[in-house]
């Protein structure tokens, strides 16, 4: 065997190899833990599921679309703030008005997982996970985020209170729509709703007053409690002092009485009237 014949042994040995390499790379699949893996057949979805571990698949013939089972989130923040999200999807925030006409943004999270036994529903009829949120996660929970609030007076979503109600009524909304589409809701938060300067700087203002107010009434309320109490104390000294006054006049009385008295006892004889009394010279 000459130089020439070896080197096109070894070429095809090489050749074989990584035709080989390929053929096994075709056929076996490894679906990592926390997703499943969705077979298709010339691009149509089989209906068959490939669950966590190393399974065999139609080299060239069959692939298969990976879906994530673990919670996916989805978030909307200002551009200037999404570098510090961890979202596994990020967007920017929803843009409405309030009940009274206030302009709003809204940064809110959903988080969700792709329900494993409805994963070959979702492949038919969806796509992948990238078109899971683009169709569903995406669309459905801006328009609800966008709408919800459209029922909510600004000083209501300002508080608080009103946020929670939109949240809430957000998660109602979304929790049927991706039940029907193969998806878990976990979670719908609303983390911010951005309001117009102007605005934020009337209602810290009022709050400001209401403070004030409230300030003013609790200084009325301790001032007229004061006040009771002045009355109440000078109602009890005066009362002292008057018992007082009548101790010491009865004290006195006796005490000019023991001065004034000689020490000598009165001597008395009866009349025919036994109301007089005569006395006797000593």
């Amino acid at each position: 065997m000459n130089l020439k014949d070896g080197l096109a042994n070894s070429i095809k040995v090489v050749g074989g190899i990584i035709l080989l390499l390929i053929l096994v790379g075709a056929t076996f699949r490894t679906v990592p833990s926390g997703e499943v893996a969705v077979v298709t057949r010339f691009g149509q979805v089989t209906g068959r599921v490939l669950y966590p571990g190393a399974h065999f698949i139609t080299p060239f013939i069959e692939s298969a679309v990976y879906y994530n089972t673990k919670k996916i989130t989805y978030e909307t923040s200002p551009t200037d703030k999404m570098a510090d999200s961890n979202a596994d999807y990020k967007d920017v925030p929803v843009d409405t008005n309030t009940e009274d006409g206030q302009p709003v943004d809204i940064s809110y999270t959903v988080r969700f997982s792709i329900d494993p036994t409805k994963a070959t529903w979702v492949a038919q009829n969806i796509g992948p996970e990238f078109a899971v949120v683009e169709k569903i996660v995406k669309t459905e929970s801006r328009i609800w985020a966008r709408n919800i609030p459209r029922g909510h007076s600004a000083e209501g979503l300002y508080t608080g209170t009103g946020s929670q109600k939109a949240q809430e009524a957000i998660f109602d909304k979304l929790k049927g729509i991706f039940e029907a589409n193969g998806l878990v809701l976990d979670m719908v938060g609303i983390r911010e709703i951005m309001f117009d300067k102007t605005y934020v700087d009337a209602i810290k203002m009022k709050q400001v007053e209401l403070v004030n107010v409230e300030v003013a009434k609790n200084q009325a309320a301790q001032e007229e409690y004061r006040k009771q109490q002045r009355i109440t104390a000078a109602e009890g000294q005066a009362k002292e002092q008057e018992l007082q006054r009548l101790t010491i006049n009865d004290a006195l009385l006796r005490k000019l009485w023991i001065e004034k008295w000689d020490g000598k006892l009165p001597t008395y004889v009866g009349g025919n009237d036994s109301n007089t009394l005569l006395q006797l010279p000593r």
